[in-house]
């Protein structure tokens, strides 16, 4: 018996992504957005879901797709990620792809070296590639903010140094 890898699949731009099922919450139609102040520019604001506040992420603008066109098809992927619900606006969304795992290849090691570093393989399905998502690493802050974070809590540290040494003076 061979075994399958269930996929969600989901189109940005002209390309078709898939992330495994057990990454996804639900799928709902993008409801008003409030947006958040000093968020990154992909972070498009948080939603209310059923009394749940949901970060919601434009993962058109996180992938770089340059032409952002709100449509009736657009969709959020709502997946859980550190005991946190977190919204990915696609622009469509499409069936469960039950995929053979010897139809998956690992990622190209150029992949690997690009920003993100979220491509975990590529499917071929039906005639067609299906570029496989680490939703753990898609959604993972720590790299956009940690260098940030770092370079703060230095800066405080100098600071205090500065000051405590001028008090002493």
């Amino acid at each position: 018996m061979t075994r399958e890898l269930h996929i969600v699949g989901f189109q940005v731009g002209r390309e078709t992504y898939g992330v495994s099922i057990t990454s996804l919450h639900e799928i709902v139609r993008v409801p008003e957005i409030t947006a958040v102040p000093d968020a990154p520019d992909y972070m498009e604001g948080v939603i209310n879901l059923r009394g749940k506040i949901v970060s919601v992420i434009d993962l058109r603008k996180r992938l770089g797709e340059v032409q952002i066109a709100p449509s009736r098809r657009n969709r959020i992927l709502v997946v859980e990620h550190n005991a946190r619900l977190s919204g990915l606006i696609v622009d469509s969304a499409s069936e469960v792809l039950k995929i053979p795992a010897e139809d998956v290849e690992p990622a190209p090691h150029e992949f690997q070296e690009g920003g993100l570093n979220c491509v975990t393989g590529l499917a071929k399905y039906k005639g067609r590639l299906i570029v496989l998502l680490d939703m753990a690493k898609l959604l993972d802050y720590s790299g956009l903010h940690g260098k940030k974070a770092a370079e703060e809590s230095k800066l405080v540290a100098a600071d205090s140094k500065t000051k405590s040494a001028a008090a002493t003076k």
